[in-house]
């Protein structure tokens, strides 16, 4: 077993025995991705797992599928699963695109069809969340990940589009934008410009919307892309 996968199993083997099932595996594995304590390339091999945390293989096997399904792991005939990569710089454009193309329409559309009930759930979802994130971990930031996604899919629920909402939900964005960066207030803005497009949905104005939803995603994009001038 590599140091790696050491380190990960050694992570999972402290929780409570009779906690250790699906759920916990899950989130346990995705925070150490998330935080790359487990970095992109380690192989996760359910065997070893098995051993050493003394469970059945079926709640690691649950956990790894819907890793997979988030694209943080990624399953390859006879070898098994190993941790995926970061999006690049060339991935990272193509889904800023994508979201330029479909989320300021999702907005205008939400505003022009949205009846009362339609409004006061967007306006729930924006007051569900006002915390701010105390230290740039995901177990900090992972309650505003969950938001941020919910009050995404939202807009494009309001839409009305099936298939532009379910093509927007195959990208998981917002799970790996977080995995490239998470720290320096950007919850605290990413907030606020919620709240700026949900003023323009509210008030039934699809130009104002789009605008909002433009410049929210502008500058969430603006936001991440000094990370790949570290490189």
């Amino acid at each position: 077993m590599t140091d790696a996968h050491v380190g990960l199993a050694g992570q999972l083997s402290r929780l409570p025995q009779r906690q250790v099932l699906s759920d916990d595996v899950y989130e346990t594995v995705k925070g150490l991705i998330m935080d790359s304590v487990v970095e992109p390339g380690t192989r996760l091999n359910i065997d070893a797992l098995t051993r050493e945390l003394g469970i059945s293989q079926t709640p690691i096997r649950e956990s790894l599928a819907r890793l997979e399904s988030d694209g943080l792991v990624i399953k390859e005939p006879l070898r098994g699963y190993r941790v995926s990569s970061r999006l690049t710089r060339a991935e990272f454009e193509d889904l800023f695109e994508f979201r330029l193309h479909i989320e300021p329409w999702a907005a205008a559309r939400a505003a022009e069809r949205s009846g009362a009930e339609d409004l006061a759930r967007l306006k729930a979802e924006m007051l569900s969340y006002t915390d701010v994130p105390d230290r740039p971990s995901y177990e900090s930031y992972r309650a505003m990940a969950a938001h941020d996604q919910r009050f995404h899919d939202l807009v494009l629920e309001l839409a009305g589009n099936e298939t532009a909402r379910l093509s927007f939900q195959r990208t998981h964005c917002h799970l790996h934008l977080f995995r490239l960066y998470y720290g320096g207030g950007i919850a605290t803005k990413a907030l606020r410009e919620h709240k700026a497009v949900v003023t323009a949905v509210r008030k039934g104005d699809p130009e104002e919307a789009a605008a909002a939803m433009r410049s929210h995603i502008e500058a969430s994009r603006a936001r991440l892309r000094p990370i790949f001038d570290q490189d």
